[in-house]
Protein backbone atom coordinates (compact mmCIF):
# COMPACT_ATOMS: atom_id res chain seq x y z
CA UNK A 1 0.00 0.00 0.00
CA UNK A 2 1.28 3.42 -0.56
CA UNK A 3 -0.31 5.77 1.76
CA UNK A 4 0.88 8.97 2.44
CA UNK A 5 -1.76 11.15 4.69
CA UNK A 6 -1.80 11.00 8.41
CA UNK A 7 -4.39 9.10 10.22
CA UNK A 8 -6.83 7.66 8.14
CA UNK A 9 -9.13 4.34 8.63
CA UNK A 10 -9.93 4.72 5.22
CA UNK A 11 -7.63 6.29 2.49
CA UNK A 12 -9.87 8.08 0.73
CA UNK A 13 -8.17 11.68 0.63
CA UNK A 14 -7.68 11.69 -2.81
CA UNK A 15 -10.69 9.03 -4.19
CA UNK A 16 -13.29 10.27 -6.23
CA UNK A 17 -10.70 13.15 -8.23
CA UNK A 18 -11.22 13.85 -11.55
CA UNK A 19 -8.51 15.42 -13.73
CA UNK A 20 -8.15 18.63 -16.12
CA UNK A 21 -8.13 19.03 -19.77
CA UNK A 22 -4.38 18.62 -20.69
CA UNK A 23 -4.10 21.33 -23.62
CA UNK A 24 -5.03 24.70 -23.64
CA UNK A 25 -7.42 23.98 -26.71
CA UNK A 26 -8.80 20.94 -26.06
CA UNK A 27 -10.03 21.26 -29.88
CA UNK A 28 -7.51 18.98 -31.19
CA UNK A 29 -9.25 16.05 -29.42
CA UNK A 30 -11.94 13.58 -30.90
CA UNK A 31 -13.17 12.70 -27.97
CA UNK A 32 -12.78 13.49 -24.01
CA UNK A 33 -12.79 10.97 -21.16
CA UNK A 34 -13.17 11.33 -17.67
CA UNK A 35 -11.06 8.94 -14.70
CA UNK A 36 -11.30 8.97 -10.79
CA UNK A 37 -8.87 7.07 -9.24
CA UNK A 38 -8.80 4.83 -6.09
CA UNK A 39 -6.87 3.68 -3.52
CA UNK A 40 -2.72 3.49 -3.31
CA UNK A 41 -0.39 6.22 -5.08
CA UNK A 42 0.11 3.56 -7.76
CA UNK A 43 -3.39 3.66 -8.92
CA UNK A 44 -2.72 7.59 -9.67
CA UNK A 45 0.65 6.73 -11.11
CA UNK A 46 -0.97 4.55 -13.66
CA UNK A 47 -3.69 6.99 -14.09
CA UNK A 48 -1.15 9.35 -15.59
CA UNK A 49 0.34 6.29 -17.74
CA UNK A 50 -3.52 5.85 -19.22
CA UNK A 51 -3.93 9.18 -19.74
CA UNK A 52 -0.86 9.31 -21.67
CA UNK A 53 -1.96 6.23 -23.68
CA UNK A 54 -5.43 7.79 -24.26
CA UNK A 55 -3.72 11.11 -25.38
CA UNK A 56 -2.13 9.23 -28.32
CA UNK A 57 -5.46 7.72 -29.31
CA UNK A 58 -7.12 11.25 -29.76
CA UNK A 59 -8.66 11.73 -26.34
CA UNK A 60 -8.45 14.61 -23.90
CA UNK A 61 -9.34 14.48 -20.67
CA UNK A 62 -12.51 16.87 -18.86
CA UNK A 63 -13.65 17.26 -15.45
CA UNK A 64 -17.05 17.03 -16.51
CA UNK A 65 -18.81 13.70 -16.45
CA UNK A 66 -21.99 15.41 -18.98
CA UNK A 67 -19.02 16.16 -21.98
CA UNK A 68 -16.96 12.60 -21.31
CA UNK A 69 -17.56 10.48 -24.30
CA UNK A 70 -15.66 7.75 -21.67
CA UNK A 71 -15.79 7.06 -18.06
CA UNK A 72 -13.20 5.10 -16.07
CA UNK A 73 -12.62 3.83 -12.49
CA UNK A 74 -8.93 3.05 -11.71
CA UNK A 75 -9.99 0.62 -8.77
CA UNK A 76 -8.21 -0.40 -5.83
CA UNK A 77 -9.41 -4.36 -4.08
CA UNK A 78 -7.26 -4.06 -1.42
CA UNK A 79 -10.83 -2.80 1.21
CA UNK A 80 -13.87 -3.75 0.71
CA UNK A 81 -15.19 -0.40 1.50
CA UNK A 82 -13.15 0.40 -1.70
CA UNK A 83 -14.76 -2.07 -3.98
CA UNK A 84 -18.53 -0.84 -2.14
CA UNK A 85 -17.65 2.67 -3.17
CA UNK A 86 -17.02 1.78 -6.61
CA UNK A 87 -19.87 -0.11 -7.18
CA UNK A 88 -22.14 2.62 -5.86
CA UNK A 89 -20.35 5.15 -8.22
CA UNK A 90 -21.03 2.48 -11.41
CA UNK A 91 -24.22 2.29 -10.51
CA UNK A 92 -24.31 6.24 -11.23
CA UNK A 93 -22.41 5.65 -13.90
CA UNK A 94 -24.91 3.35 -15.57
CA UNK A 95 -27.54 5.63 -14.88
CA UNK A 96 -25.69 8.08 -17.11
CA UNK A 97 -25.82 5.73 -19.86
CA UNK A 98 -29.58 5.68 -19.84
CA UNK A 99 -29.82 8.86 -21.34
CA UNK A 100 -26.70 8.51 -23.54
CA UNK A 101 -26.38 5.11 -24.97
CA UNK A 102 -22.83 5.58 -26.56
CA UNK A 103 -21.38 6.86 -23.27
CA UNK A 104 -18.85 3.55 -22.65
CA UNK A 105 -17.94 2.75 -18.98
CA UNK A 106 -14.92 1.19 -18.27
CA UNK A 107 -12.99 -0.32 -15.10
CA UNK A 108 -8.96 -0.35 -14.81
CA UNK A 109 -7.10 -1.60 -12.33
CA UNK A 110 -7.42 -4.25 -9.45
CA UNK A 111 -10.93 -4.35 -8.93
CA UNK A 112 -10.81 -5.02 -12.47
CA UNK A 113 -8.36 -8.06 -12.59
CA UNK A 114 -10.72 -9.60 -10.13
CA UNK A 115 -14.28 -9.20 -10.80
CA UNK A 116 -13.79 -8.97 -14.65
CA UNK A 117 -16.74 -11.77 -15.15
CA UNK A 118 -18.75 -10.66 -12.92
CA UNK A 119 -19.04 -6.77 -13.44
CA UNK A 120 -19.29 -7.79 -17.59
CA UNK A 121 -21.77 -10.61 -17.67
CA UNK A 122 -23.90 -10.64 -14.19
CA UNK A 123 -24.04 -7.09 -13.02
CA UNK A 124 -23.63 -5.66 -16.70
CA UNK A 125 -22.05 -2.35 -15.07
CA UNK A 126 -19.23 -1.51 -17.27
CA UNK A 127 -18.27 -2.34 -21.12
CA UNK A 128 -14.87 -2.48 -20.81
CA UNK A 129 -12.25 -4.16 -18.08
CA UNK A 130 -9.03 -3.39 -18.21
CA UNK A 131 -6.27 -5.05 -16.10
CA UNK A 132 -2.88 -2.79 -14.42
CA UNK A 133 -0.88 -4.50 -16.98
CA UNK A 134 -3.17 -4.26 -20.12
CA UNK A 135 -3.35 -0.30 -20.40
CA UNK A 136 -1.59 -0.80 -23.73
CA UNK A 137 -4.51 -2.38 -25.09
CA UNK A 138 -7.10 0.82 -24.27
CA UNK A 139 -6.91 2.34 -27.93
CA UNK A 140 -8.29 -1.47 -29.05
CA UNK A 141 -10.60 -2.21 -26.47
CA UNK A 142 -12.47 1.27 -27.13
CA UNK A 143 -12.81 0.23 -30.48
CA UNK A 144 -14.39 -2.85 -29.88
CA UNK A 145 -16.52 -1.59 -26.91
CA UNK A 146 -17.46 1.17 -29.45
CA UNK A 147 -18.57 -1.84 -31.67
CA UNK A 148 -21.30 -3.61 -29.15
CA UNK A 149 -18.86 -5.68 -27.67
CA UNK A 150 -17.83 -6.54 -24.27
CA UNK A 151 -14.06 -5.99 -24.18
CA UNK A 152 -12.17 -7.19 -21.86
CA UNK A 153 -7.97 -8.18 -21.06
CA UNK A 154 -6.90 -8.83 -17.97
CA UNK A 155 -3.71 -10.16 -18.71
CA UNK A 156 -0.99 -10.11 -15.76
CA UNK A 157 2.87 -9.75 -17.22
CA UNK A 158 6.22 -10.47 -16.08
CA UNK A 159 7.66 -8.14 -18.11
CA UNK A 160 5.35 -4.67 -18.40
CA UNK A 161 6.60 -1.98 -16.93
CA UNK A 162 5.57 1.37 -18.72
CA UNK A 163 8.84 2.02 -18.97
CA UNK A 164 8.70 4.01 -22.19
CA UNK A 165 5.40 5.47 -21.54
CA UNK A 166 6.06 9.45 -20.53
CA UNK A 167 2.62 10.05 -18.28
CA UNK A 168 0.44 12.89 -18.37
CA UNK A 169 0.68 14.73 -15.19
CA UNK A 170 -2.76 14.93 -13.85
CA UNK A 171 -4.06 17.61 -12.14
CA UNK A 172 -0.31 18.32 -11.21
CA UNK A 173 0.23 20.96 -8.54
CA UNK A 174 3.60 21.48 -10.89
CA UNK A 175 5.82 20.74 -7.82
CA UNK A 176 5.44 16.98 -6.42
CA UNK A 177 5.23 14.03 -9.10
CA UNK A 178 4.74 10.03 -8.80
CA UNK A 179 8.02 8.40 -10.46
CA UNK A 180 6.35 4.07 -10.60
CA UNK A 181 10.00 2.24 -10.71
CA UNK A 182 8.68 -1.13 -10.24
CA UNK A 183 5.66 -3.05 -10.57
CA UNK A 184 3.87 -6.30 -8.66
CA UNK A 185 4.99 -8.18 -5.56
CA UNK A 186 6.51 -11.05 -4.21
CA UNK A 187 5.53 -10.99 -1.07
CA UNK A 188 2.87 -13.51 -0.30
CA UNK A 189 1.48 -11.72 2.77
CA UNK A 190 -1.61 -13.71 3.53
CA UNK A 191 -4.29 -11.03 4.08
CA UNK A 192 -3.30 -9.12 0.52
CA UNK A 193 -5.09 -9.26 -2.57
CA UNK A 194 -2.00 -7.29 -4.51
CA UNK A 195 0.14 -10.26 -5.61
CA UNK A 196 -2.97 -11.89 -7.36
CA UNK A 197 -3.82 -8.55 -8.70
CA UNK A 198 -1.08 -6.84 -10.18
CA UNK A 199 1.10 -9.91 -10.65
CA UNK A 200 5.13 -11.12 -10.36
CA UNK A 201 7.61 -8.49 -9.01
CA UNK A 202 9.41 -6.43 -12.05
CA UNK A 203 11.67 -3.55 -12.23
CA UNK A 204 11.76 -0.95 -14.30
CA UNK A 205 14.88 -0.06 -16.47
CA UNK A 206 16.91 2.34 -14.32
CA UNK A 207 17.99 4.26 -16.94
CA UNK A 208 14.36 5.37 -18.01
CA UNK A 209 13.84 6.38 -13.99
CA UNK A 210 16.74 8.14 -14.31
CA UNK A 211 15.47 10.28 -17.22
CA UNK A 212 12.12 10.79 -15.82
CA UNK A 213 13.05 12.04 -12.82
CA UNK A 214 15.58 14.70 -14.83
CA UNK A 215 12.90 16.07 -17.20
CA UNK A 216 10.49 16.36 -14.23
CA UNK A 217 13.16 18.75 -12.74
CA UNK A 218 14.26 20.73 -16.02
CA UNK A 219 10.39 21.22 -16.46
CA UNK A 220 10.21 22.85 -12.70
CA UNK A 221 9.23 20.16 -10.50
CA UNK A 222 10.61 20.20 -6.79
CA UNK A 223 10.15 16.46 -5.38
CA UNK A 224 9.52 13.27 -6.90
CA UNK A 225 8.66 10.09 -4.98
CA UNK A 226 9.74 7.05 -6.54
CA UNK A 227 6.88 4.17 -5.95
CA UNK A 228 6.89 0.36 -5.94
CA UNK A 229 4.73 -1.99 -3.62
CA UNK A 230 8.22 -2.92 -2.21
CA UNK A 231 10.62 -0.52 -3.36
CA UNK A 232 13.60 -1.57 -1.31
CA UNK A 233 13.23 -5.14 -3.19
CA UNK A 234 13.87 -2.51 -6.33
CA UNK A 235 16.53 -4.69 -8.42
CA UNK A 236 17.52 -3.55 -12.82
CA UNK A 237 20.37 -5.82 -14.40
CA UNK A 238 21.19 -3.76 -17.83
CA UNK A 239 21.55 -6.42 -20.50
CA UNK A 240 24.23 -6.95 -22.95
CA UNK A 241 26.57 -5.33 -20.67
CA UNK A 242 28.94 -5.62 -18.20
CA UNK A 243 27.77 -2.72 -15.49
CA UNK A 244 26.75 -3.31 -12.26
CA UNK A 245 23.20 -4.56 -11.09
CA UNK A 246 21.57 -1.03 -10.05
CA UNK A 247 20.04 -1.93 -6.12
CA UNK A 248 17.47 0.52 -4.55
CA UNK A 249 20.21 2.25 -2.77
CA UNK A 250 21.97 2.57 -6.00
CA UNK A 251 19.16 3.75 -7.69
CA UNK A 252 18.40 6.62 -4.69
CA UNK A 253 21.63 7.99 -5.42
CA UNK A 254 21.62 8.22 -8.80
CA UNK A 255 17.85 10.18 -8.39
CA UNK A 256 19.15 12.24 -5.69
CA UNK A 257 22.44 13.38 -7.61
CA UNK A 258 19.85 15.00 -10.62
CA UNK A 259 20.38 17.92 -8.09
CA UNK A 260 20.66 19.12 -5.00
CA UNK A 261 17.50 21.30 -5.59
CA UNK A 262 15.34 18.12 -6.33
CA UNK A 263 13.51 16.38 -3.32
CA UNK A 264 13.55 12.43 -3.03
CA UNK A 265 11.14 10.07 -1.19
CA UNK A 266 9.63 6.94 -1.80
CA UNK A 267 7.04 4.33 -0.98
CA UNK A 268 6.72 1.67 0.19
CA UNK A 269 9.26 0.10 2.21
CA UNK A 270 8.68 -3.84 3.42
CA UNK A 271 10.70 -3.93 6.37
CA UNK A 272 12.30 -6.64 5.66
CA UNK A 273 14.29 -5.03 2.60
CA UNK A 274 14.77 -2.05 3.80
CA UNK A 275 18.86 -2.49 4.04
CA UNK A 276 21.36 -0.58 5.99
CA UNK A 277 23.05 0.66 2.76
CA UNK A 278 19.43 1.82 2.07
CA UNK A 279 19.59 3.85 5.34
CA UNK A 280 23.41 5.08 4.64
CA UNK A 281 22.24 6.55 0.97
CA UNK A 282 19.43 8.53 3.08
CA UNK A 283 21.63 9.79 5.39
CA UNK A 284 24.26 11.04 2.95
CA UNK A 285 22.22 13.07 1.25
CA UNK A 286 20.56 16.30 2.01
CA UNK A 287 17.69 15.77 -0.85
CA UNK A 288 16.53 12.57 0.43
CA UNK A 289 13.79 12.84 2.97
CA UNK A 290 14.44 11.73 6.41
CA UNK A 291 11.17 9.59 5.91
CA UNK A 292 10.24 6.17 5.61
CA UNK A 293 7.08 4.18 5.45
CA UNK A 294 7.28 0.92 7.08
CA UNK A 295 4.57 -1.01 7.66
CA UNK A 296 4.46 -3.14 10.59
CA UNK A 297 0.37 -4.60 10.02
CA UNK A 298 0.55 -6.20 13.85
CA UNK A 299 2.86 -6.57 16.87
CA UNK A 300 2.30 -9.76 17.80
CA UNK A 301 4.89 -11.84 16.65
CA UNK A 302 2.28 -14.65 16.13
CA UNK A 303 -0.03 -12.76 13.96
CA UNK A 304 2.48 -11.77 11.52
CA UNK A 305 3.87 -15.85 11.63
CA UNK A 306 -0.02 -15.85 10.63
CA UNK A 307 0.55 -12.93 7.73
CA UNK A 308 3.65 -13.80 6.61
CA UNK A 309 5.50 -11.15 7.36
CA UNK A 310 8.32 -12.84 7.57
CA UNK A 311 9.62 -10.92 10.87
CA UNK A 312 8.87 -10.81 14.40
CA UNK A 313 7.84 -8.20 16.95
CA UNK A 314 11.87 -7.97 18.00
CA UNK A 315 13.29 -7.85 14.71
CA UNK A 316 11.11 -5.09 14.14
CA UNK A 317 11.79 -3.00 16.99
CA UNK A 318 15.71 -3.50 16.24
CA UNK A 319 14.79 -1.94 12.69
CA UNK A 320 12.99 1.06 14.08
CA UNK A 321 16.27 1.36 16.44
CA UNK A 322 18.35 1.00 13.42
CA UNK A 323 16.96 3.54 11.24
CA UNK A 324 17.17 6.33 13.99
CA UNK A 325 20.52 5.20 15.03
CA UNK A 326 22.15 5.88 11.32
CA UNK A 327 19.12 8.68 10.55
CA UNK A 328 18.51 10.63 14.04
CA UNK A 329 15.45 12.54 13.78
CA UNK A 330 13.67 10.27 10.68
CA UNK A 331 9.93 10.46 10.37
CA UNK A 332 8.40 6.75 10.46
CA UNK A 333 5.15 6.07 9.96
CA UNK A 334 3.46 2.67 9.53
CA UNK A 335 0.33 0.44 8.05
CA UNK A 336 -1.97 -1.56 10.83
CA UNK A 337 -4.35 -4.07 10.47
CA UNK A 338 -7.01 -4.80 13.80
CA UNK A 339 -8.76 -8.26 14.17
CA UNK A 340 -7.07 -10.47 11.99
CA UNK A 341 -7.48 -13.81 12.40
CA UNK A 342 -7.34 -15.06 15.73
CA UNK A 343 -6.36 -12.61 17.12
CA UNK A 344 -6.41 -12.24 20.92
CA UNK A 345 -6.42 -9.20 23.35
CA UNK A 346 -2.89 -10.34 24.04
CA UNK A 347 -2.28 -9.47 20.43
CA UNK A 348 -4.15 -6.62 20.23
CA UNK A 349 -2.56 -5.27 23.39
CA UNK A 350 1.16 -6.57 21.30
CA UNK A 351 0.02 -4.29 18.59
CA UNK A 352 -0.08 -1.12 20.77
CA UNK A 353 2.84 -1.48 22.79
CA UNK A 354 5.20 -1.54 19.70
CA UNK A 355 3.00 1.59 18.93
CA UNK A 356 4.32 3.23 21.45
CA UNK A 357 7.57 1.91 21.67
CA UNK A 358 7.76 3.15 17.51
CA UNK A 359 6.88 6.28 18.50
CA UNK A 360 5.28 6.64 14.78
CA UNK A 361 4.85 10.10 13.25
CA UNK A 362 1.10 9.18 11.67
CA UNK A 363 -0.36 5.59 10.68
CA UNK A 364 -2.84 4.03 8.09
CA UNK A 365 -5.17 1.66 10.11
CA UNK A 366 -7.51 -1.05 9.10
CA UNK A 367 -9.89 -3.22 10.20
CA UNK A 368 -9.16 -6.62 8.41
CA UNK A 369 -11.92 -7.18 5.87
CA UNK A 370 -11.28 -10.64 4.07
CA UNK A 371 -10.53 -10.43 0.74
CA UNK A 372 -11.21 -13.43 -1.77
CA UNK A 373 -8.41 -15.03 -3.49
CA UNK A 374 -6.07 -14.78 -0.70
CA UNK A 375 -4.35 -17.11 1.38
CA UNK A 376 -5.71 -15.83 4.67
CA UNK A 377 -9.31 -16.38 3.04
CA UNK A 378 -7.96 -20.28 1.87
CA UNK A 379 -6.39 -21.24 5.09
CA UNK A 380 -8.03 -19.11 7.97
CA UNK A 381 -11.27 -18.19 9.28
CA UNK A 382 -12.29 -14.64 9.56
CA UNK A 383 -13.35 -15.06 13.28
CA UNK A 384 -13.33 -11.95 15.04
CA UNK A 385 -16.46 -10.38 15.33
CA UNK A 386 -17.14 -6.52 13.64
CA UNK A 387 -17.77 -5.10 17.07
CA UNK A 388 -14.98 -6.36 18.38
CA UNK A 389 -12.27 -5.57 15.18
CA UNK A 390 -13.68 -1.82 15.61
CA UNK A 391 -13.22 -1.68 19.08
CA UNK A 392 -9.69 -2.47 18.47
CA UNK A 393 -9.12 -0.36 15.43
CA UNK A 394 -10.45 2.69 17.87
CA UNK A 395 -8.10 2.01 20.20
CA UNK A 396 -5.14 2.01 17.67
CA UNK A 397 -6.31 5.11 15.74
CA UNK A 398 -6.62 7.02 19.50
CA UNK A 399 -3.34 5.85 20.53
CA UNK A 400 -2.16 6.98 17.36
CA UNK A 401 -3.87 10.56 17.71
CA UNK A 402 -1.83 10.73 20.56
CA UNK A 403 1.80 9.77 19.53
CA UNK A 404 1.14 12.61 16.20
CA UNK A 405 0.50 15.11 18.69
CA UNK A 406 3.38 14.38 20.75
CA UNK A 407 5.06 13.86 17.63
CA UNK A 408 4.39 17.52 16.58
CA UNK A 409 4.56 18.62 19.89
CA UNK A 410 8.44 18.32 20.09
CA UNK A 411 8.66 20.08 16.85
CA UNK A 412 7.51 23.35 18.34
CA UNK A 413 10.45 25.85 18.48
CA UNK A 414 12.33 23.87 15.49
CA UNK A 415 13.44 24.78 12.75
CA UNK A 416 12.40 23.45 9.24
CA UNK A 417 13.61 23.36 5.44
CA UNK A 418 10.08 23.19 3.83
CA UNK A 419 9.70 22.80 0.41
CA UNK A 420 5.88 25.43 -0.51
CA UNK A 421 3.58 23.09 -2.67
CA UNK A 422 0.65 25.72 -2.57
CA UNK A 423 -1.86 27.73 -0.63
CA UNK A 424 -3.70 26.24 2.09
CA UNK A 425 -6.93 24.73 1.69
CA UNK A 426 -8.46 27.00 4.63
CA UNK A 427 -7.12 30.33 3.58
CA UNK A 428 -5.38 31.90 0.42
CA UNK A 429 -3.13 33.90 3.37
CA UNK A 430 -1.05 30.74 4.08
CA UNK A 431 0.95 28.74 2.25
CA UNK A 432 1.44 24.98 2.55
CA UNK A 433 4.42 22.54 2.64
CA UNK A 434 5.80 19.78 3.81
CA UNK A 435 9.46 19.25 6.18
CA UNK A 436 11.68 16.27 4.95
CA UNK A 437 9.79 14.05 7.95
CA UNK A 438 6.72 14.36 5.16
CA UNK A 439 4.93 16.60 7.99
CA UNK A 440 2.21 19.21 6.89
CA UNK A 441 3.26 22.49 7.81
CA UNK A 442 1.28 25.87 7.51
CA UNK A 443 2.50 29.67 7.48
CA UNK A 444 1.67 32.85 6.63
CA UNK A 445 2.76 34.37 3.26
CA UNK A 446 3.12 37.87 4.85
CA UNK A 447 5.14 40.17 2.89
CA UNK A 448 7.70 37.52 2.04
CA UNK A 449 8.93 36.89 -1.60
CA UNK A 450 8.70 33.18 -2.27
CA UNK A 451 5.83 30.98 -3.58
CA UNK A 452 4.92 27.79 -5.18
CA UNK A 453 7.42 25.53 -5.21
CA UNK A 454 10.32 27.73 -3.76
CA UNK A 455 11.89 25.99 -0.83
CA UNK A 456 11.88 28.41 2.64
CA UNK A 457 12.92 27.69 6.41
CA UNK A 458 9.91 27.88 9.01
CA UNK A 459 10.01 27.94 12.70
CA UNK A 460 7.09 25.65 14.26
CA UNK A 461 5.29 27.82 16.65
CA UNK A 462 2.08 25.69 17.49
CA UNK A 463 0.47 21.93 16.08
CA UNK A 464 -2.64 19.71 15.94
CA UNK A 465 -2.35 16.13 15.51
CA UNK A 466 -1.94 16.35 12.33
CA UNK A 467 -0.19 19.76 10.97
CA UNK A 468 2.04 21.83 12.09
CA UNK A 469 2.04 25.49 12.60
CA UNK A 470 4.76 28.23 12.07
CA UNK A 471 6.35 31.15 10.40
CA UNK A 472 9.17 32.12 8.27
CA UNK A 473 12.16 31.65 9.60
CA UNK A 474 16.14 33.02 9.76
CA UNK A 475 17.69 29.38 9.87
CA UNK A 476 20.23 31.24 11.83
CA UNK A 477 18.22 31.59 14.57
Amino acid sequence: MFDVLPNKIHDESRQGEAYAPFTSDPTVYRKKFYIESYGCQMNFSDSEIVASILNGAGFGATRNVEEADLLLLNTCSVREKAEQTVRKRLTEFRKAKESRPALLVGMLGCMAERLKSKLLEEEKLVDLVVGPDAYRSLPGLIEEAEGGQKAVNVLLSREETYADISPIRLDSNGVTAFVSIMRGCNNMCTFCVVPFTRGRERSRDAHSIISECTELFNRGYKEVTLLGQNVDSYFFMPEHTSGQPVTFALLLEMVAKISPQLRVRFSTSHPKDITDEVLQVMARYHNICKYIHLPVQSGSSRILQLMNRTYTREWYMAKIDRIREVIPGCGISSDIIAGFCTETEEDHNDTLSLMEYSGYDMSYMFFYSERPGTLAHRRYKDDIPDEVKKRRLQEIVSLQNELSKKSNQKDIGKIFEVLIEGESKKSDEDWMGRTSQNKVIVFPKENHRIGKGDYVYVMVTDCTKATLLGKVANPEE
